[in-house]
């Protein structure tokens, strides 16, 4: 598997499998089958409720801890250097490891300050690897990117053909952060999964859309996490290695661009509302 270095320097792969909207009662078998297919970066969060079933399929599946790289994400009911401590703990227990890979703040709302000092304490204790943040727009990134010890190695945002997420990324680089994808295949929003761009690049390599909408955000230098609960489409999903999407593909695909989010906006005063108030 191909993989990206941290600012860190910590070694993370570019494609993973992510537990996103997995019921908990099937994310032990879905990650089970995942690893089976050769994933070795698994995603998780503290709000997706799941992360006993990623645990428990992790010992399961007999590789050793090191040869696996495992995120999770602190919610924001745990915000605050005490409750975020805390959380991280118990997030631990959950997967039933010593350290996590990656630990994220997973939106930029309540005392997130407090929330980093936290987790920079975990990577000074052994117990996260490296640590960086999610959903971060561009201006709470250069804030948190600014004021702390510690530069995000990582900012994980909705990024997929139809949100290239193209100046946040330039802004990240400027850090030595990391761009992550969550949601590739935009979660089927606009045609996604008919699109004639991507239908008719994919018929020249013998690749779907969704192979093809993975490999142009690898191209693009993201780390990609794609979830499915077939096994068949976790190892099609995988397959994006054995061809290259040309200067004109790449030039197609980036036309798509609508700059914009396809699911929430922090603008918006009752989304804030709702993330804050989910999970309480």
């Amino acid at each position: 598997m191909k993989t990206v270095t941290l600012n860190n320097g910590v070694e993370m792969p570019i494609l993973g499998y992510g537990v996103y909207q997995v019921d908990p009662a099937e994310c032990e078998r879905c990650v089970l089958d995942a690893l089976e297919v050769g994933y070795r970066l698994i995603d998780t969060a503290q709000a997706y409720y799941n992360e006993e079933g990623v645990g428990r399929a992790v010992q399961r599946s007999g590789i050793a801890r090191d040869e696996l790289f495992i995120v999770t994400k602190v919610w924001i009911t745990n915000s605050g250097y005490e409750r975020a401590k805390a959380s991280i703990e118990e997030s631990l227990n959950k997967l039933q490891s010593n350290y996590v890979d990656l630990l994220l703040i997973h939106q930029p709302f309540g005392d997130y300050y407090g929330t980093y000092r936290a987790m920079e304490e975990a990577v000074e204790t052994g117990k996260a690897r490296a640590i960086g943040v999610s959903n971060f727009y561009p201006d709470r990134f250069v804030d948190i990117a600014e004021f702390n010890k510690i530069k995000p190695a990582v900012n994980q945002v909705e990024m997929h053909v139809f949100n290239q997420q193209i100046e946040p990324q330039k802004i990240m680089k400027t850090y030595g952060t990391q761009i992550m994808s969550w949601g590739p295949f935009a979660e089927g929003k606009n045609n996604f999964f008919t699109n004639e761009t991507l239908a008719a690049i994919g018929k020249q390599y013998g690749k779907s859309i969704a192979q093809v909408a993975l490999r142009f955000l690898v191209q693009r230098g993201a780390v990609v996490i794609p979830k499915s609960v077939h096994k068949e489409r976790m190892k099609q999903n995988m397959d994006i290695f054995d061809f290259v999407l040309t200067e004109q593909d790449m030039a197609a695909i980036a036309r798509l661009d609508q700059n914009k989010s396809l699911f929430f906006s922090h603008q918006d005063p009752e989304i804030v509302k709702f993330l804050i108030n989910y999970g309480k």
